[in-house]
């Protein structure tokens, strides 16, 4: 039987506003069903990098939080820090670019809580025993919730096609260890034309897998762990992840994340995507070009497989807009995401996440 994805377009009227048509989609979606009393429920988003402004618009998370507190749930807001060396890499940054983007307890009436910690080594290991991995390691407070809210931004993405539940789910909650091991050999890598010899990543690692050989630095792949925090120490950028996993492998190991994130969160999670600014790249970047399509509206399902489904085919089904960066698969029908990025088969994400069981494919999308 497919799952039931339901949406609402952006038309609003004076009888009902935009946030109250917002309110109904939740209930109908199975908010009631997902957050109890006295639940503690996580309320995953990405408060966007600071110079970008495609992000769920605070106030629309402020009507998830008061939907979740009218049903004696107590929400927080919440993000893993990144790998990358960026406004969103520690705790203290991270808090300060949430609340310069609005995300402010006067705006969203919810605290804001970095699930992993001052420097994304607030972990737990989550044992799932997949083909790629064993155990994935999620942020402490996101495994620690009661009930789980994933509100999504659906965009393109460089990686994986598009971000959308999925992503927000498996990449969004994953500690800096757990992103890296995503993303790389779980070692980073060094550059060495960008190395200057100045030693501050050798005494910031506790492994001591750093060292110097002539003036730069070298890592030993087999004493790090991967915690990333070289990345974020070294000022020049010489200490990178190393992007050579490839595509396909990269989408399934998402995927098992996103199955590890809701082990303890069965029939606790809902999960929301904003088809609005679709913008052609991540929300990390420090910038946001263009939107591809016009806004659509709000995807929710208790399913994340058949939410980016719906989400993507969507899209898909506008006309590009005209002052877009897309150069091909610009009519109606023809997929996005691969004029954006004709070398990532982004249905792999969906159909992997399928075999997990994480949700499926089909679905019925059902307009409110």
């Amino acid at each position: 039987m497919p799952s039931k994805v339901y949406f609402i377009d952006l038309r609003a009227n004076f009888k009902e506003n935009f946030i109250r048509k917002l309110d109904r989609l939740m209930q109908t979606a199975g908010l009631a069903q997902t957050v109890a009393q006295r639940d503690m429920v996580a309320v995953k988003l990405h408060f966007g990098e600071l110079g970008n402004a495609a992000f769920v618009r605070p106030v629309y998370l402020r009507q998830v939080v008061a939907a979740i507190k009218a049903l004696g749930g107590i929400p927080y807001l919440t993000d893993c820090n990144t790998v990358y060396a960026g406004t969103r890499s520690d705790a203290p940054t991270h808090l300060q670019t949430a609340i310069q983007n609005g995300f402010a307890y006067s705006v969203v009436e919810a605290p804001l809580v970095i699930a992993d910690g001052l420097r994304g080594k607030s972990e737990s290991a989550v044992r799932i025993d997949k083909k790629h991995f064993e155990d994935v390691y999620i942020g402490s407070e996101i495994v620690e919730a009661d009930a789980f809210i994933s509100v999504a931004h659906f965009k393109g993405h460089e990686l994986s096609g598009f971000g959308g539940a999925i992503k927000n789910t498996g990449m969004g909650c994953a500690s800096r260890k757990g992103k890296l091991a995503q993303h790389s050999n779980l070692s980073p890598k060094v550059v060495k034309k960008k190395c200057i010899g100045c030693e501050a990543c050798l005494v910031h690692c506790s492994q001591e897998a750093l060292s110097m050989v002539e003036s730069v630095a070298r890592i030993d792949a087999d004493s790090c762990i991967g915690c990333g925090e070289c990345i974020l120490i070294c000022e020049q950028e010489a200490i990178q992840i190393q992007w050579n996993q490839s595509v396909p492998t990269f989408l399934e190991m998402m995927a098992e994340y996103a199955y590890g994130v809701l082990q303890n969160k069965q029939g606790k999670s809902l999960f929301l995507n904003f088809i609005t600014n679709v913008s052609p790249a991540c929300d990390c970047y420090p910038t946001n070009d263009a939107p591809i399509v016009r806004d659509i509206g709000v995807t929710a399902s208790l399913d994340p497989v058949a939410l980016d489904q719906a989400s993507a085919d969507l899209v898909n089904t506008e006309p590009a807009l005209a002052d877009c960066c897309l150069k091909s698969n610009r009519e109606p029908g023809q997929d996005k995401f691969k004029g954006l990025y004709p070398n990532i088969d982004w249905p792999i994400q969906l159909q992997y996440a399928e075999e997990l069981g994480v949700g499926q494919r089909a679905y019925e999308l059902v307009k409110i």
